[in-house]
């Protein structure tokens, strides 16, 4: 179904004609090009696919297009670049969080939307956050802990505004 289609993706407004029936997740990449986040299941079980949607983390490989009309659409893309990385990228990569990576665009922001909200969560709080997340890499400690340091980071930052 052709139509109109107006939200805001990562601070800069999107409008334009689209099928709005499409998957988010595949606008976000076949359309727009962005490509960080990743496809695992197309089931919303793995989480590979997490986006931002009006503060919230969502399966964007179960959100249609015309379901994010007036919304605000954060991908892994709008929040830091190599040059300057978000303070929740820089702590999974100081511990050692990392490893294929397939998981992990998807396990940052959900660790952007839990420290959106809660500036210093604890590991149930983290856990919770993360539980629509798998990784088959890392196990989830250093992903705990990486989440922890970004949360002093940001504190250090000036992101405890509930700005970041």
């Amino acid at each position: 179904m052709k139509g109109k289609i107006s939200f805001t993706l990562n601070g800069s407004h999107i409008s334009m004609e689209a099928d709005l029936s499409t998957r988010l997740i595949d606008f976000l990449r076949d359309e727009l090009k962005l490509v960080g986040t990743k496809e695992g299941c197309s089931q919303g079980e793995c989480g590979a696919c997490t986006v931002i949607i009006d503060g919230r983390t969502a399966n964007s490989c179960l959100v249609l297009l015309g379901q994010v009309q007036g919304a605000a659409v954060t991908t892994i893309e709008g929040l830091g670049d190599e040059q300057n990385l978000h303070p929740i990228q820089e702590a999974f990569i100081e511990e050692g969080a990392v490893q294929c990576g397939y998981c992990i665009p998807g396990m940052v922001l959900s660790a952007k939307a839990l420290l959106d909200k809660n500036n210093k969560p604890g590991k149930e709080d983290i856990r919770r956050a993360i539980s629509g997340n798998l990784c088959r890499c890392t196990g989830y400690k250093k992903i705990e802990k990486a989440i922890i340091r970004a949360s002093e980071k940001m504190k250090e930052a000036g992101y405890d505004d509930g700005n970041s």
